[in-house]
Formats: C-alpha cells, structure tokens, sequence
C-alpha cells in the first residue's frame, strides 16, 4: 500500500467514493478494511503525516518513542483477525509486575507461564493464603468463562468488584490499584467492573508485547492491507457536507457514507450533538540511560501511586536504544508540570535502587484523549450510525482498548454496509 499525500491526484479525489472514513487510527483503518473487503470503495483521509492517530512511534536520538507507553495484547481477537502478528516482530514481556513497597520489591508472577515463579506466591510474601485463594477463584473465572458471560455481569466499580470477590483492602493495595491504575489510567478503581474482567481475562489468556518496530508497527500493518491509494495523508477535513466533505484547503470529498473515525476533539467538531465521554490525560517520561537498572523486561509498580509504571523498554526491545544505552519509560497521571520530572527521577531512584544522575530526559509524551473514561454503568458497544449516511467510531463507542477502538471500526462497517446495501 501507498499513501497520497496531500496537494495531488485533486481529480481523483472529487471522483465519488462509497465510504470516506475521516481519521487514520485503528478503528478507522478496521472499519475501511472491512468495507474494502465487502467490495466498496472506500476512501481514508488522515490530518496527520502518517497513520496511526494515538498508536505511532517516532524515532528520538537513534531511540524508538511511542507516543505514550502502549503495548500489544496477543488475545485481542480483532488484532488476531486483522494482523500477522509474526510480521510485528513481538517481543514479550514478564508474565508478571514487580510491585515497589516500602519494605522492598515484591514480584507478582503468573505460575502457569513461569513456574520458577511460584515461591513468589507462597503465602505471607505477597499475600495471604485467604487472599491468594479468593484471587485464584475470580481468575479462573474470567480465564474459562465465555466473553458474553462476562458482559452480562452487574456493573460495578472495580473495586466493589474486588471486595465482592473477597479480596483484602490490603492486597488491593499492594498490587492490584497500582497495577490497574496503569491499565485504566485511574487510581481509584472506579471503572467499570465488566471492563476490568474482559481485560483481566484478556491478560490471563495472551501476552503482553512490544512491536520491534514500535506500537506504529499495528497502524502501518493494518494501512498496508488496504489497496494502493485508499490512505491520503495530510488531508485535514473542515466540516462535512450533505454530499461528503470539505477538506481545509476546500476541495470536496463525495461520498455515499462519512464515518468520523477522528479524535474526540473531531468528534465534536464534525458531528455536533454527538455524545463523547471524558479523556484520561497521561504522560510519559521517556529517560536514556547508560546502561539498563532492572535487567529484565517487566513492569514495575509502585504502592506509593508516585508513577504508573514504569518499564525499560530496551530490555523488551533492544532495538529501542542504540548500543551501550537503555530506554526507560515511566507514565504518571495528568499533563507535564514544572518540577515534576525531578521529584519522578527521585522516584525511580528509589524503585530501581540506583542513582539517575547520569539519566538524559530524552522527551516526554503527554497523550490529552488517552483512555476514555468507562465508570459504570458501561456500555461495551455503543451503534455508530448518527444518522442518514453520517457514522462515528473509535474507542469512546466501544471500550478503552486496541480491541476497542477497532471492535467499533468493525461494527462501524457492518452498519456502513447494512444501510448501502440493504
């Protein structure tokens, strides 16, 4: 596949096209591969110089920087059916977290993918046996039930979950809040508890990865099985049209169907009236090192709430770093503020057990509209028909995941198709 840009072929764009989807990210590239698959012409404008929306990757001083932390779950069906996830070039992480506490690191290990890890779960270190018991049921739970069985269970709040399931307050806070903070980009456990066991059973079934390439490599792959020609870049849409669209520079874009597949911001601007919840803002801090402190590709949490997470990404990926140098990546809640990047150095100092001073803030990443925020009661998938010939998709009409974001893209096809041939 190539992408145009924009300035050329303008007679070929005024010719009218069945599907115009507006935005490059993944719901929008799934939905265009569907509608392309089922034989219509469909048409991809995208505002930005490459594909991928919030999932890109950038290359920073020789060293591989996605656009916030992301990771690739091996489980999520859509990516499985829509991507050969040899041709990534994944390369796992831990099946596990290391866990900061006052009194020291603790590791929370799957035993059934790394048996060596199971002294780690001897009652007293991590938890007790009450707790460890209660833990083991609501994972086997969601491990062997059915995804719609999941989806009809009450709606909770994470946490009410956890309690109902007959885990600790003590446990929850040692290792479950900090960990799932950095899955749901909140630390209350106030999302969704429907949510939270799809994605517990998505990790429990798949595995945590990186692309050698970076998360861009999901974008670029999901792009390149689409026709030549379909993906025009730097195509800015000003408003749409009762026949299509009107890009920035005023050239018309006709078509049968419009599906806004653009940020919330977008959303918002092109389809007034539209109902999109709120953003969870993220920032990632992305430091270079001379040499790697952990020396194993894991997560590390911290009880204290200070981080996220925080990761050496170059232990993943060695390509994510020149020679001789490490990558780390630590996330925070909120945006950028003064001061904030030292009192985090002082953090990590401590979680890593290691002086940071010789450490060179390679960039920071702040991610505005990174996660919908999904309280309950929380709707899994939302219709994406706005009305006669006008369609919405992204992760805001589904859940705050790749699985999402593109699980709406296709459902956005679906109705695309439904109402073009009837």
């Amino acid at each position: 596949m190539t992408n145009e840009r924009g300035g050329g072929h303008v007679a070929a764009v005024r010719e009218t096209t069945d599907v115009l989807v507006i935005g490059a990210g993944v719901a929008g590239l799934a939905c265009a591969r569907d509608v392309a698959d089922a034989g219509l012409r469909v048409r991809v404008v995208e505002a930005s110089d490459e594909v991928g929306g919030r999932m890109r990757s950038d290359r920073v001083e020789g060293f591989v920087v996605d656009r916030g932390f992301q990771v690739v779950n091996t489980s999520y069906p859509q990516l499985r059916r829509r991507v050969v996830l040899k041709d990534l070039r994944l390369r796992p992480f831990t099946p596990g977290v290391l866990v900061h506490t006052p009194t020291g690191r603790l590791r929370f290990s799957d035993p059934t993918r790394r048996p060596r890890s199971l002294p780690d779960l001897l009652p007293g270190r991590l938890a007790g046996p009450r707790d460890l018991a209660a833990l083991a049921a609501l994972t086997a739970r969601d491990l062997l039930a059915p995804p719609r069985r999941l989806k009809r269970l009450p709606d909770t709040t994470t946490r009410t979950a956890l309690a109902d399931a007959g885990i600790s307050d003590a446990l929850v806070e040692r290792f479950l809040r900090p960990f799932l903070a950095g899955v749901f980009l909140e630390d209350d456990l106030a999302t969704s508890s429907r949510f939270f066991h799809l994605v517990w059973r998505s990790m429990l079934r798949g595995t945590l990865c990186l692309p050698a390439e970076g998360v861009g490599a999901v974008p670029r792959a999901l792009a390149g099985a689409l026709p030549t020609g379909t993906v025009r870049l730097e195509t800015p849409v000003e408003r749409l049209t009762p026949g299509g669209a009107l890009t920035a520079d005023g050239r018309e874009l006709p078509a049968r169907a419009v599906v806004v597949a653009a940020g919330p911001r977008s959303v918002t601007d092109l389809l007034p009236g539209v109902d999109v919840p709120a953003y969870r803002v993220v920032t990632t801090y992305y430091h270079a090192a001379p040499r790697s402190p952990l020396g194993e590709p894991t997560l590390l949490v911290d009880t204290r709430r200070r981080f996220l997470n925080t990761c050496v990404l170059s232990d993943v990926v060695p390509g994510h770093a020149p020679p001789a140098h490490a990558l780390i990546a630590t996330s925070v809640l909120g945006p950028d503020a003064e001061g904030r990047e030292n009192r985090l150095r002082a953090a990590l100092a401590e979680a890593y057990g290691t002086g940071t001073e010789g450490w060179h803030l390679l960039t920071v990443r702040t991610v505005q509209e990174a996660l919908p925020v999904m309280t309950p009661p929380q709707p899994l998938s939302r219709t994406t028909r706005v009305s006669p010939g006008r369609y919405v998709c992204g992760d805001h009409r589904a859940t705050g995941s790749v699985q999402g974001a593109m699980a709406s893209g296709a459902r956005a096809a679906r109705e695309v198709l439904r109402d073009l041939r009837p």
